[in-house]
């Protein structure tokens, strides 16, 4: 298994303005949770906020889905586990694990498609290659994990055939 400076991960706690009128953690803030934790998957691979100013590069999401698997609530301390499923010269595919407190069942699954950007025009680009060096070496890392359950999900109901 990787270790853990190969796994990263996230840690927040579930804030009162975080949380619905039924008492649970609103779902628009599991999305806030993933996206503070690809915060900092993006330092882990070295684009710090310093480097991506320096060099006018960033990181753009592209397309994330979320599965909601139990509800949490206000004050529940939360974790969440990053692993690259995949990644090209420009792209990112992260999937992402949301446990609550000492839980060992995630209470949430994401994915998400990250861009690689040139800030000036904005258009996509390479990463730097340190950049890439530490994403290949996630990505390698991530390879002996098991099976990511909740990746490559399609939203949709069965089509029924029409009636004659």
């Amino acid at each position: 298994m990787p270790d853990n400076a190969t796994l990263p991960c996230y840690r927040d706690t579930v804030r009162a303005e975080w949380v619905d009128y039924n008492g649970h953690l609103r779902d628009a803030f599991y999305m806030l949770i993933f996206s503070f934790a690809t915060d900092a998957l993006i330092d882990v691979i070295g684009l710090s906020d310093s480097v991506r100013k320096e060099r006018g590069r960033s990181i753009y999401t592209l397309e994330a889905h979320i599965n909601y698997l139990h509800e949490i609530k206000e004050g529940a301390q939360v974790r969440v586990d990053m692993r690259v499923l995949g990644h090209d010269a420009k792209r990112l595919h992260l999937y992402l694990e949301m446990f609550a407190d000492d839980g060992v069942e995630p209470v949430a699954a994401g994915e998400q498609m990250l861009l690689h950007v040139d800030t000036g025009g904005p258009r996509a680009v390479a990463f730097d290659p340190d950049v890439e060096a530490r994403v290949q070496a996630l990505a390698q890392a991530h390879t002996v994990l098991p099976a990511a359950r909740f990746a490559g999900r399609v939203i949709g109901l069965p089509v029924k055939a029409p009636r004659n």
